[in-house]
Order: structure tokens, then C-alpha cells, then sequence
């Protein structure tokens, strides 16, 4: 015994007094690497013509499937793209990079995998063979409302459902599942996550993209899923600098002020990204948008070298990319066109994405560093730090991406880990009267606008076994439709009403009110932003599933009919009613481990959990219940966590249905809460 001791001692102090050395042995690695990938750097950028870098400096889209296709020609010289297809404006400009988007037709719908991953071999190898340097081949996959590829691809709820479930594991897994996706389909770029700390109920442009309201949740989850995004070796970018969350106009089509004083933004606009920095962030975009506190000139922040340069690149000694949104919004467009590019650049951007007119950008920044007024100094400094990013992330060494890799896109794990996250983040807000869940013998309507996904509704819950009927309305329901959903719903014991961002819109809160009217129990489930329940305070039940998305509706058809306890948590703040964090379900107060208990009892009754596994569930039960009595609340939660093992082991195995552990999870969970408090 005494030897086993003496030599487990000398291991730990083995390992303890090797440590130094082999921290200290990989620094010196990790800085030889660097020295080395410096040297290479600037060797390339000293052999690169001027017409070269500034190539590179630009992202662009190109209309097309494939390289050179030909039924695109057109449309491609008629929207200034610098060229008829990938190969000529790939060749002309020497460009840095391309942006994948639907309207575009580089990404189908529904995406046609194959040709994406072909497009993307393609096009690097055209560059290779121009000038040896490869592509960032982008797009914009945040999942939610903002998303390029989509099914067969996975469909994901977004980060405003994300932040809903609380978990970091979650939003790990969904970076990784979306970095995986995008990396099989040659795509090495993503525009995502979106940082913005969303406080504004009536923001148009991010709303459900931000996780939330708190900027300390902003930031775990966004690094979660940038650390995610980084280890699929997919360049992660933080979005929108110095913050996006708090305006009511859209920088797509006008230019929004955000009127925060220095300290409301060092606290919750730039805390997101002062975190990400901290972790390593590869790049981060900029946004269109004025912050007179940071800027009083007037220039939306993607044209301000106080915020680009003196906040962003010096003080917060963010030393990666920096990208513009894209310079074809109205936001950026309050200069000449010839000088957007331009005036971004001066401002400390390092890539200029999306100009409207390629020529006419390529041409402008020529002209500047022709004639002085952007040194070749400033255009080494971002021609290096882009050929660097392309250098660490393999791309030089392989830029392609082999067919076989879109084997794995909508796999079932992947479609599984969508599914969890769907399931978890629906929020029961309200529940007057516990009119929920579901009784099967009513007869139920079903209505709202078609984009809130009514008739999906409808088929998901008839699968269940419910009586239902559905009606679908426009965006804004006409009079005639209104009229229409109240004649169907005299046939109705109860309605849903599903909605579409409503707290903006009259004529859904007009439908609601006179399905309301009708005097039959409604209940209202807001498809998008939490904040339609601002406007419908007074109905009998409010639940909010952030998406509209076939995966959020079908959570909220279990949740509805109690196949699942809803779990979510409001991430924003309802003014005047709801705070974050607040969220109901079906399990009521949770005082002991014998509530547990009765919950494990009917379970196994009802034959959601397996005889043999029920009966250790109850022994393991007991034994908490005995720490209860004799206050031990170290070991009452220890043994908790040990319960939570037993009931994931039990689900996976098949001995417990995913019914039974939803509701002890969450019983569980709120037993911990209850004496950790």
C-alpha cells in the first residue's frame, strides 16, 4: 500500500513539475509557428502586384451554380458583378472571396448539396490557378430567420430559441453541427454569431437573431458557438460592432442612430464582443449604424476610424479581421458610391463585402492608393492579416473539399440536436386556468398568418390524434379573413392562434381580438418575436417558439398536447409584464424528492418508463429523500446530479421515454435550484 502511494506521489509530482516546461516548450512552438507563418506571409504580400491586394480586400456575390454558367451571363453584366460568371470576376479582380446566397442561386432550396460542394471546388481551383491564393467562400448561416442552407440540410431554431434553453452545450453542439454542415459544402467562412444584445421590442432587423437581452448570456452562448464554429475550422464571425440591439429602423434601408451613453454601451452593447475577443475571435463585421458616443460625425460605424480603429482595433486590441456588412445596404451608402469602399477601408475595415458595383469599388480604392491617400503600408497591414487567416486555417495547404463530406448533412444526429434544441426552447408564458395541455376530446381551430405556419400546426397535432381544423390568413389579415377564421371557429371548443411578430402588426391583433370575441378559450402562439404577448396580455394562454421553423412547430405540437414539459425561459424582458428568465410548465412546485417520486410512479403506470428502471429510480429517490430529512443539502444534490445521470442513461438506453424525461429533467432541476438556493 505504502508503495502504490509513494509511487502515485512521484506521477503527480512528475506531472506537476513538467508542467512549466511543457507550457513553456509549446509557447515557443506556437511562436516559432507564428514567426513562420509571418515570414510566409510577407513574402507572398512582396511578390503580389497592387492590383492583387486590393483583390483580395474584397468578398463579392456572383449570380450562378456552377463557375461559368452560362444561363446567369446576364444577369450577372446587368447587376455591375464585375464580370459574366465566377471565372471573370475571379480572374479580373483577383478577389479575396465570394458570398454564397439563395437569391443568388449558388444555394438552392431546397439545397442541392452536390452542386454546392462542386461550386466551391470549382471557383478555388480557379483562383489557385490565378494567382495561387485561395478564397474565403462565405455566407450567412446563423441559423433562424437567417439561414443560406437549409433542408435536406439541418434547420436550426436560432439564437433567440438558444437563448431560451440557458445552455451552453447546446449552443455548442448547434456551432458545431453548422460549422460541420458549412465546412462539407467548401464553405470556410461564416457571417455568424449575431452578438447584438437585442433590447429593443421594436428592433426589425435583429430580433430573434440576438440569444437575448442579457449581454452576459450573449456572450457565454456566442462563445460557445464561435468556439464551436472555430474547431469545425470555420472562420466565425461576431456581428454587428459596436451593437445592433437597440434601434427600431433597418440598416438595410435607412441609417439607424443608436443613442447610448458610453456606459450603457461598455455594459451591454460591447460587452458581447469585448468577450469574444477575449476568446479569440477571427473576425468581426461591422455595423450601419450611427453611435453619436462613440462618433459624433454622423458616419454609420463601417465609415468611423473612431470606432473601427481607436475603439475596435486599439483599445480592445482586437487584432483579427474586420469586415463590413454589407456595402450595399442603404446604411453604408451616405458617400458617393465611388467612395464607400474607400472611406471603410481609411476607417480600419480589412474586407469590403458585397459592394454594389464591383468596378466601381475596385476602382475607387485603386484611385486612393494611386494617389496617396491610402498608403501601401495600410494595404499590407490588411492584405497580410487576411493571407494569414487563410494560411491558419489550412486553406493554402487544401482548399478543397471532398464530395464524400456532404454525407454527413442532415444526418439524424445532426437533425437530432435541431430537434433537442426546438424542444427546449418553446416558452409557456402564460396558462390561465392550466387550459394547457390539451384535452383530445375538444375540437380545435387552428389560424393565423400562413408565415406563422397555422396549417404545419394543424397536421402535427392531428397526428396526435386531435380534432383539429386550420385556417390560414395573410401576413395581415383582410377583413374577409377575419370574418372567415371567426365562422370556422363556432365549430371550435378552442383556438390557437399562431402569430407573426404581431406587436407590430394591427390587423393580427384584430384577428386575435375577434377570435376572442367568440368567447371560446384562446391561445396564442407567437412564431417569431416574444413581444407579440405585449398585445395579447388578456388571452388564456401565451406560449413563444422564436421560429417559425417545421422544427419549432413540431415542439410546440408536443409541448401543446403535454408530449413534452415546456422548458423554455423568456431571454428578453415583456415591459410592463414579463422578466427574463420567466417561463411556466406543467409540473407545478417541486418541495421534495418525493414529488419526484410520484412523477416516477405515474410514469411507470402509464408505461413511460420500463419497470426495472422505475424501481431504481425510486431506490435512488429514497435515498435523497433521507438526506432531505436530515438537511445534508451537499449530498442531496450530489445525488440529484446522480439521479440526472441515471434518467439520461435511462433515455438513451430506451427504458425511458423522451415524455418521462422531459418532465424529471425539469423536476430535477428545479429540486437542485430549490437547495442550492
Amino acid at each position: 500500500m505504502i508503495r502504490r502511494t509513494s509511487l502515485a506521489l512521484c506521477i503527480l509530482l512528475l506531472l506537476v513539475t513538467a508542467s512549466p516546461a511543457t507550457l513553456f516548450a509549446d509557447k515557443v512552438q506556437a511562436k516559432k509557428k507564428t514567426n513562420e507563418t509571418a515570414a510566409k506571409v510577407q513574402e507572398m504580400v512582396d511578390k503580389m502586384s497592387t492590383e492583387e491586394k486590393v483583390g483580395q480586400l474584397f468578398i463579392v456575390h456572383v449570380y450562378g451554380k456552377t463557375p461559368t454558367d452560362e444561363n446567369y451571363e446576364r444577369i450577372n453584366i446587368d447587376n455591375h458583378r464585375g464580370g459574366k460568371n465566377f471565372k471573370e470576376v475571379i480572374e479580373k479582380y483577383h478577389v479575396g472571396g465570394v458570398i454564397y446566397f439563395n437569391w443568388t442561386d449558388n444555394i438552392t432550396t431546397p439545397l442541392d448539396a452536390a452542386q454546392v460542394n462542386g461550386l466551391s471546388n470549382g471557383i478555388q481551383e480557379i483562383a489557385m490557378e490565378d494567382n495561387g491564393i485561395p478564397l474565403f467562400v462565405s455566407t450567412d448561416q446563423e441559423g433562424g430567420i437567417v439561414q443560406r442552407v437549409v433542408a435536406p440540410g439541418t434547420v436550426f431554431p436560432g439564437n433567440m430559441a438558444l437563448g431560451a434553453t440557458q445552455s451552453k452545450t447546446l449552443a455548442a453542439n448547434s456551432g458545431r453541427v453548422l460549422g460541420n454542415e458549412l465546412k462539407s459544402l467548401g464553405i470556410n467562412m461564416d457571417f455568424a454569431p449575431t452578438l447584438d444584445v437585442n433590447i429593443n421590442p421594436d428592433n426589425p432587423v435583429i430580433g430573434v437573431r440576438s440569444y437575448g437581452e442579457n449581454p452576459d448570456m450573449v456572450s457565454r452562448l456566442g462563445i460557445a458557438q464561435i468556439n464551436a464554429f472555430q474547431e469545425e475550422n470555420v472562420i466565425a464571425t461576431a456581428k454587428h460592432f459596436p451593437g445592433h440591439g437597440d434601434t427600431d429602423t433597418d440598416s438595410h434601408t435607412a441609417l439607424p442612430i443608436i443613442h447610448h451613453d458610453l456606459e450603457t454601451l461598455y455594459e451591454i452593447d460591447l460587452k458581447p464582443f469585448k468577450a469574444a475577443i477575449e476568446n479569440g475571435i477571427d473576425a468581426i463585421m461591422t455595423a450601419h449604424i450611427v453611435v453619436p458616443a462613440l462618433d459624433d460625425s454622423g458616419l454609420p460605424a463601417t465609415l468611423s476610424k473612431p470606432i473601427l480603429t481607436d475603439l475596435l482595433r486599439n483599445e480592445m486590441g482586437f487584432d483579427g479581421l474586420i469586415i463590413t456588412d454589407s456595402l450595399g445596404m442603404s446604411g453604408a451608402n451616405v458617400v458617393p458610391e465611388d467612395r464607400v469602399a474607400v472611406e471603410a477601408f481609411k476607417a480600419g475595415a480589412d474586407i469590403l463585402l458585397n459592394p454594389p458595383k464591383v468596378a466601381v469599388a475596385y476602382n475607387g480604392m485603386m484611385d486612393a492608393i494611386e494617389s496617396g491617400e491610402i498608403s501601401e503600408e495600410r494595404l499590407d497591414a490588411s492584405v497580410s492579416r487576411i493571407l494569414t487567416k487563410k494560411m491558419e486555417a489550412g486553406l493554402f495547404q487544401d482548399p478543397y473539399t471532398p464530395l464524400e463530406a456532404i454525407d454527413s448533412i442532415g444526418s439524424e444526429g445532426h437533425l437530432q440536436t435541431a430537434a433537442a434544441i426546438a424542444d427546449k426552447s418553446v416558452t409557456l408564458v402564460k396558462n390561465n386556468e392550466n387550459v394547457l395541455p390539451l384535452d383530445d376530446s375538444k375540437n380545435l381551430l387552428v389560424t393565423g398568418p400562413s408565415a406563422a405556419k397555422p396549417e404545419l400546426l394543424a397536421e402535427f397535432l392531428s397526428d396526435k390524434k386531435m380534432h383539429v381544423d386550420a385556417f390560414a390568413t395573410g401576413t395581415s389579415p383582410t377583413k374577409e379573413e377575419i370574418e372567415h377564421a371567426v365562422a370556422k371557429a363556432e365549430n371550435a371548443d378552442m383556438i390557437i392562434a399562431t402569430t407573426y411578430s404581431a406587436n407590430t402588426n394591427e390587423k393580427q391583433q384584430e384577428l386575435v381580438a375577434a377570435l376572442q370575441d367568440t368567447d371560446k378559450k384562446v391561445i396564442v402562439a407567437g412564431m417569431r418575436n416574444p413581444y407579440d404577448v405585449m398585445t395579447f396580455a388578456d388571452v388564456d394562454a401565451f406560449l413563444n417558439t422564436y421560429s417559425y421553423m417545421d422544427v419549432s412547430v413540431k415542439a410546440l405540437s408536443k409541448v401543446l398536447v403535454g408530449e413534452i414539459n415546456p422548458s423554455g425561459k423568456l431571454p428578453v424582458n415583456i415591459p410592463d409584464l414579463y422578466t427574463i428568465g420567466h417561463g411556466l410548465d406543467y409540473i407545478g412546485d417541486i418541495k421534495s424528492a418525493k414529488n419526484v417520486r410520484t412523477l416516477v410512479n405515474d410514469f411507470s403506470t402509464s408505461g413511460d418508463i420500463k419497470q426495472a428502471t422505475a424501481r431504481k429510480l425510486t431506490i435512488h429517490l429514497q435515498s435523497i429523500e433521507r438526506f432531505e430529512q436530515t438537511k445534508q443539502p451537499d449530498k442531496v444534490i450530489k445525488h440529484l446530479k446522480g439521479f440526472q445521470q441515471l434518467i439520461e442513461h435511462a433515455s438513451g438506453d430506451g427504458s425511458l421515454s423522451d415524455k418521462a424525461f422531459s418532465y424529471l429533467d425539469a423536476a430535477t432541476k428545479k429540486l437542485q435550484d430549490r437547495w442550492i438556493d
